[in-house]
């Protein structure tokens, strides 16, 4: 279907957060899943092409709109969109993807986001608020510094509404937060969570690396293999 960007913003130092009006279409989709976005008229190629797939950063309630969220780096679609305008046009295909909410609420949750990795969750987070379900979630969410941090504030106002959402923040190379600093290893999940690490289920997002890493680690401590839900958020 065809949509024209409405918005466009900054959210973090590099994250752009870009919403697409559906031209009065609207479009189903369950929080966590991606759409392929093609780009009409770039003003930049390269040998991958002007088609990309993006997590929806919006929640499904938000009718007639899709958001998504990207971390500017130079790549000819990351430019081109930045520079494209208000108004411009791009094709986007129907949703795909089981990177999912999970349906059960019996079990206690746990939101790994690292970076960029964020945006599923906050489509997730926003959903469960505007539903009122009874999910209970505890979001561990990693950056290098509180600038880099997408959506804190509102994580923050989410979790301040939610009783059963609790919010953990570790900055890595910021001289100035005086929070937890420390990466996401089996002590860090261990002095938050508790040492029965596999009385949850995990989701985990963020650059392929810090998935890896952080799903070796549950391995390890003996998480069974079905309570860990790995994305690997790649750079294009």
């Amino acid at each position: 279907m065809r949509a024209q960007i409405k918005e466009k913003r900054e959210v973090a130092k590099g994250t752009l957060l870009v919403i697409f009006d559906l031209l009065g279409r609207e479009v189903d989709f369950k929080p966590g899943q991606y759409f392929w976005v093609t780009l009409l008229d770039p003003p930049y190629d390269d040998e991958k092409g002007p088609r990309r797939h993006i997590t929806a950063v919006t929640s499904p309630n938000e009718r007639g709109v899709l958001g998504l969220c990207t971390r500017l780096r130079d790549s000819a679609f990351k430019r081109s969109l930045a520079e494209l305008p208000i108004g411009a046009e791009v094709e986007v295909e129907e949703p795909k993807g089981s990177f999912l909410l999970p349906e059960e609420t019996n079990r206690r949750y746990v939101f790994i986001a690292g970076g960029i990795g964020i945006t599923v969750f906050r489509c997730m987070l926003r959903y469960i608020a505007e539903e009122q379900l009874p999910h209970r979630v505890t979001l561990l969410y990693s950056n290098r510094d509180r600038d880099s941090a997408a959506f804190l504030d509102e994580l923050v106002e989410l979790e301040h509404d939610n009783s059963n959402l609790e919010l953990v923040l570790t900055m890595t190379d910021d001289p100035d937060w005086d929070g937890e600093k420390r990466r996401i290893d089996a002590e860090f999940l261990r002095d938050h969570l508790g040492e029965e690490l596999n009385s949850f289920s995990y989701l985990i997002a963020g650059p392929p690396a810090m998935v890896e890493g952080v799903v070796g680690t549950l391995e390890a401590a003996g998480v069974p293999e079905e309570r860990i839900r790995p994305a690997r958020f790649s750079g294009y």
